[in-house]
């Protein structure tokens, strides 16, 4: 997993409530076993008509957010079934950090754990944004997570929380494989001792 230390970006502006996982990556793409080749189908009964032209009218298809790393989105993103899909689509699309008032709690820890920051507002911070994204839509947000900050060009900042332990898990780039792994010199040795006790003695 890549480590997470900030991102620089233009933010896209996802005025919704309540955007589940279906909506996020739609059932019918889900018949991929790998972490890629899903971006292509976010949000996809958004994106396109049924003829699977995109739709002019939805932010994903505007030009100007084409290279945004940034999701700014409304309260309990991530709601509904628990598919791991749908953060494996938000990444693969581009997006490294998305924030919210408040998260779904599973969608909140498959984010961590696949290296997606949810970064949490306050609901009138959130719609504070909102409101200046919709006058300044080119504007730069800088999310620093060893500072907890995401600042914009105008120099205004807004703290967001994350426990220590996650926090230093994304710093370093670590999954729970990669946590394992940190202890292989341990487990090694665990299971030689282990081992000793198993084989009967003669």
């Amino acid at each position: 997993m890549e480590p997470f230390r900030k991102v620089r970006s233009i933010a896209l502006p996802l005025d919704r409530l309540n955007v589940d996982t279906d909506q996020i990556i739609p059932k019918q793409f889900l018949k991929l076993v790998q972490r890629k080749g899903f971006g292509k189908y976010l949000f996809y009964d958004w994106r396109y008509d049924e003829k699977g032209k995109p739709k002019e009218d939805f932010i994903l298809n505007k030009s100007i957010y084409k290279e945004a790393k940034i999701l700014l989105a409304r309260r309990n993103f991530g709601c509904g079934s628990s598919r791991e899909h749908a953060v494996w689509a938000l990444m693969d699309y581009g997006f490294r950090v998305i924030i919210a008032p408040s998260f779904a709690d599973i969608f909140y820890n498959n984010a961590l754990k696949n290296g997606l920051l949810p970064a949490i507002l306050k609901e009138e911070e959130v719609d504070e944004l909102f409101k200046y994204l919709s006058l300044n839509p080119q504007t730069l947000f800088t999310v620093d997570l060893e500072t907890q900050k995401i600042t914009l060009d105008d120099g205004r900042s807004f703290s967001f929380q994350i426990d220590n332990y996650r926090k230093n898990l994304l710093l370093q780039g670590l999954d729970e494989i990669g946590i394992t792994l940190k202890q292989e010199d341990r487990i090694r040795e665990y299971e030689k001792r282990m081992k000793s006790f198993l084989i009967p003695k003669t």
